[in-house]
């Protein structure tokens, strides 16, 4: 019984650690990731009235 207390203690803390590690986007790069976003669309839709025609 001590054992298992043990681990799932063991494992909690190693799950705290690594989402405290995890590195956090800016605002700046969720920008970006958001205009490529809308780059691609674009272009996808660019290509598809290009076949169109």
């Amino acid at each position: 019984m001590k054992k298992i207390i043990i681990a799932i203690a063991l494992l909690f803390t190693t799950s705290i650690v690594l989402n405290s590690c995890r590195e956090q986007k800016s605002t700046e790069d969720k920008i970006e990731e958001g205009v490529e976003e809308v780059k691609d669309g674009v272009e996808d839709a660019v290509d598809e009235v290009e076949d169109e025609l």
